[in-house]
Protein backbone atom coordinates (compact mmCIF):
# COMPACT_ATOMS: atom_id res chain seq x y z
CA UNK A 1 0.00 0.00 0.00
CA UNK A 2 1.05 3.18 -1.33
CA UNK A 3 -0.53 6.31 0.41
CA UNK A 4 -3.34 5.76 3.06
CA UNK A 5 -5.78 9.14 2.89
CA UNK A 6 -7.64 10.55 5.51
CA UNK A 7 -10.22 12.40 4.92
CA UNK A 8 -12.57 13.82 8.09
CA UNK A 9 -16.29 14.87 7.01
CA UNK A 10 -18.51 16.93 8.42
CA UNK A 11 -21.46 18.32 6.44
CA UNK A 12 -19.34 18.33 3.68
CA UNK A 13 -22.05 17.34 0.95
CA UNK A 14 -20.70 20.26 -1.32
CA UNK A 15 -17.09 19.70 -1.65
CA UNK A 16 -16.50 15.80 -1.13
CA UNK A 17 -17.12 14.54 -4.02
CA UNK A 18 -14.38 16.51 -6.00
CA UNK A 19 -12.32 15.84 -3.47
CA UNK A 20 -12.43 12.16 -3.66
CA UNK A 21 -12.79 12.28 -7.35
CA UNK A 22 -9.83 14.76 -7.57
CA UNK A 23 -7.87 12.00 -5.18
CA UNK A 24 -8.79 9.31 -7.21
CA UNK A 25 -7.80 10.28 -9.97
CA UNK A 26 -4.54 11.06 -8.06
CA UNK A 27 -4.17 7.69 -7.38
CA UNK A 28 -4.58 6.34 -10.99
CA UNK A 29 -1.16 7.68 -11.61
CA UNK A 30 1.18 5.73 -8.58
CA UNK A 31 2.17 2.10 -9.03
CA UNK A 32 0.64 0.09 -6.45
CA UNK A 33 -2.71 0.35 -4.38
CA UNK A 34 -4.05 3.05 -2.62
CA UNK A 35 -6.70 3.38 0.06
CA UNK A 36 -9.23 5.60 1.11
CA UNK A 37 -10.48 6.79 4.87
CA UNK A 38 -13.12 9.26 4.94
CA UNK A 39 -14.24 9.55 8.41
CA UNK A 40 -17.92 11.34 9.03
CA UNK A 41 -18.79 13.00 12.48
CA UNK A 42 -22.38 12.82 12.01
CA UNK A 43 -22.98 14.48 9.26
CA UNK A 44 -26.93 15.42 8.05
CA UNK A 45 -26.48 17.07 4.83
CA UNK A 46 -26.31 13.05 2.15
CA UNK A 47 -22.62 13.18 3.03
CA UNK A 48 -23.05 9.67 4.88
CA UNK A 49 -25.56 8.55 1.39
CA UNK A 50 -22.74 10.09 -0.55
CA UNK A 51 -20.19 8.04 0.81
CA UNK A 52 -21.72 4.66 0.74
CA UNK A 53 -22.70 5.42 -2.85
CA UNK A 54 -18.32 5.96 -3.52
CA UNK A 55 -18.01 2.82 -1.48
CA UNK A 56 -20.12 1.29 -3.55
CA UNK A 57 -18.27 1.92 -6.38
CA UNK A 58 -14.52 1.95 -5.04
CA UNK A 59 -15.00 -0.99 -2.25
CA UNK A 60 -11.46 -1.94 -2.40
CA UNK A 61 -10.22 2.20 -2.18
CA UNK A 62 -12.67 3.71 -0.25
CA UNK A 63 -13.41 2.87 3.38
CA UNK A 64 -15.71 4.90 5.22
CA UNK A 65 -16.32 5.47 8.76
CA UNK A 66 -19.60 6.17 10.12
CA UNK A 67 -19.90 8.16 13.75
CA UNK A 68 -23.46 9.50 14.80
CA UNK A 69 -22.05 12.21 16.39
CA UNK A 70 -18.92 14.87 16.01
CA UNK A 71 -15.85 13.86 17.81
CA UNK A 72 -13.98 16.69 16.82
CA UNK A 73 -10.49 16.28 14.44
CA UNK A 74 -8.07 14.39 16.33
CA UNK A 75 -10.13 11.52 17.64
CA UNK A 76 -11.55 10.78 14.13
CA UNK A 77 -8.67 11.09 12.40
CA UNK A 78 -7.17 8.62 15.16
CA UNK A 79 -9.23 6.24 14.16
CA UNK A 80 -8.51 5.80 10.53
CA UNK A 81 -4.66 6.32 10.85
CA UNK A 82 -4.60 2.92 13.00
CA UNK A 83 -6.17 0.91 9.95
CA UNK A 84 -3.74 3.01 7.63
CA UNK A 85 -1.24 0.81 6.30
CA UNK A 86 0.56 2.39 3.47
CA UNK A 87 4.11 3.62 3.56
CA UNK A 88 2.45 7.25 3.88
CA UNK A 89 -0.47 8.80 5.59
CA UNK A 90 -2.46 11.43 3.72
CA UNK A 91 -4.30 13.79 5.92
CA UNK A 92 -6.55 15.51 3.78
CA UNK A 93 -9.40 18.03 4.45
CA UNK A 94 -12.53 17.30 3.05
CA UNK A 95 -12.42 20.74 0.83
CA UNK A 96 -9.18 20.32 -0.33
CA UNK A 97 -8.32 18.82 -4.06
CA UNK A 98 -5.37 17.26 -4.64
CA UNK A 99 -3.69 16.72 -7.89
CA UNK A 100 -1.49 14.10 -9.75
CA UNK A 101 1.16 16.12 -10.13
CA UNK A 102 0.85 17.72 -6.24
CA UNK A 103 0.59 13.87 -5.13
CA UNK A 104 3.29 12.62 -7.38
CA UNK A 105 5.99 14.98 -6.50
CA UNK A 106 5.31 15.17 -2.51
CA UNK A 107 5.97 11.23 -3.05
CA UNK A 108 9.29 11.78 -4.93
CA UNK A 109 10.58 14.89 -2.61
CA UNK A 110 9.42 12.66 0.37
CA UNK A 111 11.39 9.39 -0.92
CA UNK A 112 14.58 11.40 -1.11
CA UNK A 113 14.14 12.95 2.05
CA UNK A 114 13.52 10.67 4.42
CA UNK A 115 14.36 13.53 7.59
CA UNK A 116 11.32 15.49 6.04
CA UNK A 117 8.56 13.77 8.61
CA UNK A 118 6.02 15.67 7.20
CA UNK A 119 5.68 17.25 3.19
CA UNK A 120 3.03 19.95 2.60
CA UNK A 121 2.31 21.89 -1.01
CA UNK A 122 1.69 25.18 -1.29
CA UNK A 123 -2.30 25.90 -0.85
CA UNK A 124 -4.02 28.46 -2.68
CA UNK A 125 -8.22 29.76 -1.97
CA UNK A 126 -10.41 28.52 -4.89
CA UNK A 127 -9.29 32.13 -6.17
CA UNK A 128 -6.28 31.42 -6.98
CA UNK A 129 -4.92 33.73 -4.42
CA UNK A 130 -2.23 32.68 -2.17
CA UNK A 131 -3.23 30.93 1.35
CA UNK A 132 -1.05 31.34 4.31
CA UNK A 133 -1.03 27.53 5.00
CA UNK A 134 2.58 27.25 7.11
CA UNK A 135 3.84 29.91 9.35
CA UNK A 136 5.94 29.85 12.69
CA UNK A 137 4.76 28.18 16.46
CA UNK A 138 1.48 30.14 17.46
CA UNK A 139 2.49 32.41 21.08
CA UNK A 140 -0.71 34.43 22.13
CA UNK A 141 0.59 37.40 20.09
CA UNK A 142 0.84 35.68 16.63
CA UNK A 143 -2.41 34.32 17.01
CA UNK A 144 -3.91 37.25 17.68
CA UNK A 145 -2.60 38.89 14.68
CA UNK A 146 -3.21 35.78 12.30
CA UNK A 147 -6.72 36.23 13.81
CA UNK A 148 -7.25 39.85 12.94
CA UNK A 149 -4.85 39.93 9.62
CA UNK A 150 -4.54 37.14 8.39
CA UNK A 151 -6.45 38.26 4.49
CA UNK A 152 -3.59 41.02 5.31
CA UNK A 153 -0.85 38.76 6.05
CA UNK A 154 -1.84 36.85 2.90
CA UNK A 155 -1.67 39.62 0.52
CA UNK A 156 1.85 40.70 0.84
CA UNK A 157 4.64 39.65 -0.86
CA UNK A 158 5.73 37.55 1.98
CA UNK A 159 8.83 35.01 1.84
CA UNK A 160 6.61 31.82 1.82
CA UNK A 161 4.51 33.34 -1.29
CA UNK A 162 7.50 33.94 -3.16
CA UNK A 163 9.21 30.64 -1.81
CA UNK A 164 9.83 28.45 -5.12
CA UNK A 165 12.27 25.75 -3.63
CA UNK A 166 11.45 23.44 -0.55
CA UNK A 167 12.04 25.00 2.74
CA UNK A 168 11.89 23.46 6.27
CA UNK A 169 8.57 25.58 8.44
CA UNK A 170 7.85 25.14 11.61
CA UNK A 171 4.27 24.04 11.51
CA UNK A 172 1.32 23.81 8.73
CA UNK A 173 -2.11 23.54 8.11
CA UNK A 174 -3.21 20.15 8.03
CA UNK A 175 -5.38 20.89 4.85
CA UNK A 176 -2.66 18.46 2.93
CA UNK A 177 -0.16 16.76 5.08
CA UNK A 178 2.31 13.42 3.62
CA UNK A 179 3.72 12.03 6.14
CA UNK A 180 6.07 9.29 6.41
CA UNK A 181 5.26 5.50 8.41
CA UNK A 182 8.46 6.08 10.27
CA UNK A 183 7.61 9.71 11.19
CA UNK A 184 4.00 8.31 12.39
CA UNK A 185 5.31 5.53 14.21
CA UNK A 186 7.76 7.58 16.08
CA UNK A 187 5.79 10.64 16.42
CA UNK A 188 2.20 8.80 17.19
CA UNK A 189 -1.17 9.51 16.74
CA UNK A 190 -2.73 12.95 16.98
CA UNK A 191 -3.66 14.39 21.01
CA UNK A 192 -7.13 13.36 21.72
CA UNK A 193 -7.08 15.82 24.55
CA UNK A 194 -7.41 18.78 21.99
CA UNK A 195 -10.93 18.25 20.03
CA UNK A 196 -10.95 20.55 17.63
CA UNK A 197 -7.80 22.91 17.20
CA UNK A 198 -4.73 23.79 17.35
CA UNK A 199 -4.06 19.97 17.00
CA UNK A 200 -1.99 20.34 13.40
CA UNK A 201 0.47 22.67 15.55
CA UNK A 202 0.67 20.04 18.40
CA UNK A 203 1.71 17.12 16.21
CA UNK A 204 4.01 19.33 14.08
CA UNK A 205 5.86 20.06 17.62
CA UNK A 206 5.63 16.37 18.26
CA UNK A 207 7.43 15.90 14.56
CA UNK A 208 10.16 18.15 15.23
CA UNK A 209 10.88 16.89 19.43
CA UNK A 210 10.97 13.03 17.48
CA UNK A 211 13.94 13.96 14.97
CA UNK A 212 12.06 15.35 11.97
CA UNK A 213 11.23 18.32 9.95
CA UNK A 214 8.07 20.01 8.13
CA UNK A 215 9.03 21.05 5.01
CA UNK A 216 7.18 23.14 2.67
CA UNK A 217 7.56 21.91 -1.35
CA UNK A 218 6.15 25.27 -2.99
CA UNK A 219 7.18 24.46 -6.53
CA UNK A 220 3.08 22.11 -6.88
CA UNK A 221 0.16 23.58 -5.70
CA UNK A 222 -3.25 22.47 -4.74
CA UNK A 223 -6.52 23.99 -3.90
CA UNK A 224 -8.03 24.49 -0.60
CA UNK A 225 -11.20 25.95 -0.49
CA UNK A 226 -11.41 26.56 2.87
CA UNK A 227 -14.47 27.06 5.60
CA UNK A 228 -12.13 28.72 8.01
CA UNK A 229 -14.72 27.67 11.24
CA UNK A 230 -12.82 29.25 13.74
CA UNK A 231 -11.83 32.87 12.04
CA UNK A 232 -13.92 35.98 12.19
CA UNK A 233 -15.52 38.18 14.79
CA UNK A 234 -18.76 35.97 14.92
CA UNK A 235 -18.17 33.90 18.42
CA UNK A 236 -19.09 30.66 18.16
CA UNK A 237 -18.26 27.28 19.85
CA UNK A 238 -15.26 26.74 17.27
CA UNK A 239 -13.17 30.03 19.11
CA UNK A 240 -13.92 28.37 22.46
CA UNK A 241 -12.88 25.28 21.59
CA UNK A 242 -9.75 26.88 19.65
CA UNK A 243 -8.84 29.05 22.33
CA UNK A 244 -9.02 26.05 25.41
CA UNK A 245 -7.05 24.28 22.82
CA UNK A 246 -3.97 27.12 22.59
CA UNK A 247 -3.85 27.41 26.29
CA UNK A 248 -3.58 23.81 26.41
CA UNK A 249 -0.85 23.71 24.01
CA UNK A 250 1.24 25.95 25.52
CA UNK A 251 0.70 24.23 29.12
CA UNK A 252 2.04 21.22 27.88
CA UNK A 253 4.80 22.42 25.68
CA UNK A 254 5.56 24.78 28.49
CA UNK A 255 5.89 28.47 26.55
CA UNK A 256 3.55 30.93 26.23
CA UNK A 257 4.99 34.52 24.96
CA UNK A 258 8.48 33.54 23.58
CA UNK A 259 9.36 30.48 20.94
CA UNK A 260 12.97 30.19 22.52
CA UNK A 261 13.06 27.70 24.75
CA UNK A 262 10.73 26.05 22.65
CA UNK A 263 13.01 25.78 19.91
CA UNK A 264 15.96 24.87 22.13
CA UNK A 265 13.80 21.45 23.15
CA UNK A 266 13.59 20.71 19.76
CA UNK A 267 17.15 21.55 18.22
CA UNK A 268 15.43 24.28 16.00
CA UNK A 269 16.98 27.88 15.67
CA UNK A 270 14.61 30.96 15.03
Amino acid sequence: MIVSAVILSFNSVNTLPKCLDSLLDSYSELSGDSEIFVVDNGSLDGSVELLKDYQSRYPEIIKPIFFKENTGTTFSRNSAIRQATGEFVLVLDSDAYITPECLTHLIEYSRLHPEAGIVVPKLTYASGNFQLSCDVFPTLWQKAKRFLFLKDMEAKDTDLKSQSEPVDVDYAISACWLITRECVNKTGLLDENIFYSPEDVDYCIRVWKSGFKITYVPNVQMVHDAQELSRGFKLSKFHFSHLGGLFYLFKKHGYFWSLNGLYKKMERHS
